[in-house]
C-alpha cells in the first residue's frame, strides 16, 4: 500500500521484463507540475511558482516530446528530427505510475473527455501531424491500412479535411468493429487473418486506378512491400506504422520513376498538440469505444497479455 511520499510505478528493463516498484513520489522544480494520473492523463496536485495558466486541480494531458533546441535539425527549425529527442515513458521517467512530474509548457487542459478517452490525445496529435505530411488537396481517394488508434483517427482527419473517399482495409476483428461504430471510413474491407489474398485482389479489381493516398499503418514488413501496388500514379505513399528495426522493403524504382509516386514517412509529432486536443474535445473527431480495457499500475502484466491476445485495441492504466 502506497503512503504519502511513495507510489507504485512500472520500471522496464527490456521487452517482457518488468517490474512494478514502490518508489518516493518525484518532486517538481518551478517550471513543473505534479500530476495524478495515467498515460500522461492526470489531474494536477501541484504546481511550480514560475508555471503560468494552470491551478491545483485542472484536468490536464501532456505532450511528452522533449527536445534540446540546439542541435543541427532543431536550430534549422525541424524539432522533430532532433539528434537528443526524448520520450516521456520511452527514454524518460513515464505515465505508468501513480504521479508523474511534467513541464508545464508540455501541458494542455482538457474539458469534455473522459480520462480514458484523452489518452487518445498524444495518438491524434500523431495522425494531425500525418496530415501535415500528406498535404493531401480536397477530393482525394484514400486507403487506410490497419485499424488501430492512430489509423482511424487519421482516417477520420481526412474525412474532415477533403477525402472524397476512405477505404479501411484491415484484418477482421474487434478494430474493424470499432472503426464501423466510429464511422472513421467510408468502407471497409476485413480481411481474412490467415489468408487475405482474395480480398486483396477483389480490392485491387475494383479500384484499378488505386488510390491517391494510401497509408500503411500496420508495422507488417510485408504489408509495406505490397502497399505501392496501391498507389495511384502520380499518388503518396505514407510509411505510418511501427517497425522491427531488421525490416526491409524492396519497391521497384522504376514504378516510382514512371509513376511519380511520392513515398514520405510521419513519425511522432511536434506542437501538434492544441489542434489534436480541440479535435478530440470538441467531439468532431469521436474516440468512444477505441479504449477497451482499463488496468491499474499494479496489474501491468495483465496489461501485456492482453494486448498479447489482439481481443483489444487500446488499454488505459490507472493509478
Amino acid at each position: 500500500m502506497a503512503t504519502a511520499s511513495t507510489m507504485k510505478a512500472v520500471y522496464y528493463h527490456k521487452p517482457r521484463d518488468f517490474e512494478v516498484r514502490e518508489v518516493p513520489i518525484p518532486q517538481i522544480n518551478d517550471d513543473e507540475v505534479l500530476l495524478k494520473g495515467h498515460e500522461i492523463v492526470g489531474e494536477i496536485v501541484q504546481v511550480g511558482k514560475n508555471v503560468a495558466g494552470f491551478e491545483k486541480g485542472d484536468r490536464v494531458v501532456g505532450d511528452p516530446s522533449v527536445l534540446c533546441g540546439a542541435c543541427f535539425y532543431c536550430r534549422r527549425g525541424e524539432a522533430l528530427l532532433c539528434e537528443n529527442y526524448k520520450g516521456v515513458g520511452v527514454s524518460l521517467h513515464g505515465g505508468f505510475a501513480e504521479y508523474v512530474v511534467f513541464d508545464g509548457k508540455k501541458l494542455y487542459k482538457i474539458h469534455n473527455l473522459t480520462d480514458e478517452e484523452a489518452t487518445l490525445i498524444e495518438p491524434a496529435a500523431c495522425a494531425v501531424h500525418g496530415m501535415d505530411k500528406l498535404d493531401a488537396p480536397v477530393g482525394v481517394e484514400a486507403l487506410i491500412i490497419g485499424s488501430g488508434p492512430t489509423g482511424l483517427i487519421l482516417a477520420q482527419l481526412l474525412k474532415l479535411n477533403g477525402a472524397m473517399r476512405v477505404v479501411i482495409a484491415a484484418n477482421k476483428g474487434i478494430k474493424m468493429d470499432i472503426a464501423k461504430q466510429l464511422e472513421a471510413g467510408d468502407e471497409y474491407i476485413e480481411l481474412d487473418r490467415e489468408n487475405p489474398d482474395a480480398q486483396w485482389a477483389e480490392l485491387k479489381k475494383k479500384n484499378p486506378y488505386g488510390f491517391d493516398v494510401v497509408v500503411e499503418a500496420t508495422g507488417s514488413e510485408k504489408i509495406a512491400n505490397e502497399a505501392i501496388h496501391y498507389v495511384r500514379r502520380g499518388g503518396t505513399l505514407m510509411v505510418y506504422g511501427v517497425y522491427d528495426n531488421a525490416a526491409q522493403v524492396h519497391w521497384p524504382p522504376a514504378k516510382i520513376f514512371v509513376d511519380e509516386i511520392r513515398i514520405i514517412g510521419s513519425f511522432a509529432q511536434t506542437f501538434c498538440f492544441p489542434r489534436a486536443v480541440a479535435y478530440l474535445d470538441s467531439g468532431k473527431i469521436k474516440v468512444k469505444g477505441l479504449v477497451t480495457d482499463v488496468y491499474p499500475v499494479a496489474e501491468f502484466e495483465k496489461v501485456l497479455e492482453k494486448m498479447r491476445s489482439k481481443t483489444a485495441v487500446k488499454i488505459a492504466v490507472k493509478p
